[in-house]
């Protein structure tokens, strides 16, 4: 991995001292104002980066998991600044990862791996011919046991989907269709044995057609684990069918040292400044917050005389200058919401929802309505929040109807949340996802205004009976360091959630969020 450049802009920018700027809600913000950013370009939990340059414009989306509604695209014109435009999949399609945005002949498409069933992944695809949508339902393409799709056109003019493994297959000219079969493509470079790392696990590859040259950007040594193991690697062909030779640079980035404040570096894709430079985006865990997830990072590359190209980032720990002639634009929303407009998939998504589950929302006037259903956080499918900031407020009003029960919640998965809930007549609190009964306590009231503090993993809550002109703190506080793939698995995050459990609705009103800088 190359060292931190020398450049005087760099040097300039390290000295600046600047952590981040500040967004809307107090959030942390890539972009200083000052012509420098600072990682994460976009915080909190937006894995396997997939990014699209349409002239002036850039798009990316991002792995989503088990939420629905799903595949939200993210708009740019500097590649620092990033805004939500909303999502591309409604159509539950069970667990999805790292998926591959693209334009073809005036179409956009999205490839997207997916395990509906439970039974064995397979590979989808969604069309629009506006990045807005709308986007069509998914049509399977019968890709089995593949994941992690890489579309390019190949010098032949033919449509190709490369995967995992690193395997190619070939498409028909729509793109909604394979026209050929599954095959070995390339065997990865693979890094010395005695490199800590969690497996091999050669996924994500992405590729570029550059001055007669084909690059294929891959990920190795596996996505968590060891802060070490994951890593960038690239080959290049004179043709899609090969042979591919190995970078000479390889790995291109890697973190080396858990001293680095980023971890697991990897997943990545080269794409074109606005104004020629280079650039490489790709994701990683923040060092002490794993519990944030993988977050989207950017850093600069540089193409060298024999037509390959390096990392100049070093390990992300300085302030970097923006892109050249980047146009600003809007940075990520604020997440408070008074709930009078559709801000599902944008902001809020369900867990792991049911078929049918976007039924159980209801926009009115005076808030958010969800159904009731299951008979507690691990069974109900909250509504989820995600957020990257270290230390951070929330509060939120709930309006039990019928015999319904609802509560605020830091949400890793149904195995690991912590939080507050009430009924009519108790109030109830969720430790390590168990109700802690003995903490239970009486009251008669449909309608709490909860809130929950996280500072740095130590988690305090409190309620109010009056809308939040006086507070009751709740004597248990937790700590939630360990809410994280390592120990959870599902290659989560921890979000803000709220469940409505039980029979009946729950009416949520005048959201609040309040970051805190570190």
């Amino acid at each position: 991995m190359s060292a931190i450049p020398s450049d005087p802009a760099y040097a300039a920018a390290a000295e600046s001292g600047k952590r981040w700027g500040v967004g809307s809600d107090g959030q942390r913000k890539a972009d200083l104002g000052n012509g420098m950013f600072r990682n994460p370009i976009v915080a909190g939990d937006h894995p396997d980066p997939t990014i699209l340059k349409d002239g002036d414009d850039y798009y990316m989306t991002f792995s989503s998991f088990y939420s629905y509604p799903a595949l939200v695209i993210w708009h740019s014109t500097d590649l620092v600044n990033w805004a939500p435009i909303g999502p591309a999949l409604h159509d539950n399609l069970g667990v999805i990862w790292a998926v591959d945005l693209v334009k073809h002949d005036g179409r956009y498409f999205i490839y997207i791996p997916a395990d509906p069933m439970g039974k064995g992944w397979s590979i989808f695809v969604i069309w629009a011919d506006d990045i807005r949508g709308p986007w069509s339902k998914p049509i399977d393409l019968g890709i089995m046991g593949q994941i992690d799709p890489g579309h390019i056109v190949g010098e032949d003019g033919r449509r190709y989907l490369f995967t995992n493994g690193v395997k190619r297959i070939r498409l028909r000219a729509d793109g909604l269709a394979t026209d050929g079969v599954l095959e070995a493509a390339y065997a990865p470079w693979h890094y010395p044995d005695d490199w800590v790392t969690e497996n091999f696990a050669p996924e994500g590859p992405k590729l570029l057609r550059r001055n007669g040259w084909f690059y294929l950007v891959t990920a190795v040594g596996g996505t968590a684990g060891p802060a070490t193991g994951h890593m960038v690697i690239a080959a290049r062909s004179r043709s899609v069918n090969g042979p591919w030779e190995h970078c000479p640079h390889n790995p291109l980035v890697r973190t080396t040292s858990t001293d680095e404040p980023w971890w697991s570096r990897g997943h990545a894709t080269l794409v074109e400044g606005p104004g020629g430079d280079w650039w490489m985006v790709y994701h990683g865990y923040e060092n002490g917050f794993r519990t944030l997830g993988r977050q989207t990072l950017l850093a600069p590359i540089e193409w060298t005389a024999d037509g390959w190209f390096r990392a100049k980032g070093g390990d992300l720990s300085h302030p970097m200058p923006k892109p050249l002639k980047g146009q600003g634009g809007p940075s990520a929303p604020a997440l408070t919401d008074d709930f009078s407009r559709d801000r599902m998939g944008v902001q809020w998504s369900f867990h792991e929802p049911a078929a049918g589950e976007a039924g159980r929302v209801r926009y009115e006037p005076n808030g958010l309505l969800i159904r009731a259903t299951g008979a507690s956080p691990g069974d109900s499918s909250p509504l989820t929040c995600i957020v990257g900031d270290r230390s951070y407020e929330a509060e939120v009003s709930l309006d039990l109807i019928g015999d319904a029960e609802a509560g605020l919640l830091l949400f890793y998965n149904h195995k690991a949340y912590v939080g507050m809930g009430f009924t009519a007549d108790t109030l109830k609190l969720f430790e390590y996802s168990d109700e802690l009964r003995w903490a239970r306590k009486p009251h008669k009231t449909r309608t709490l205004r909860l809130r929950l503090r996280n500072d740095e993993h130590v988690v305090t809550q409190s309620y109010s009976t009056d809308e939040g002109r006086n507070w009751t703190r709740h004597d248990t506080r937790m700590e939630v360091s360990g809410f994280h793939h390592n120990v959870f698995g599902s290659f989560l995050s921890l979000r803000i959630g709220i469940y409505a459990a039980g029979k009946g609705e729950v009416r949520l009103r005048d959201f609040r969020y309040s970051a805190a800088l570190a």
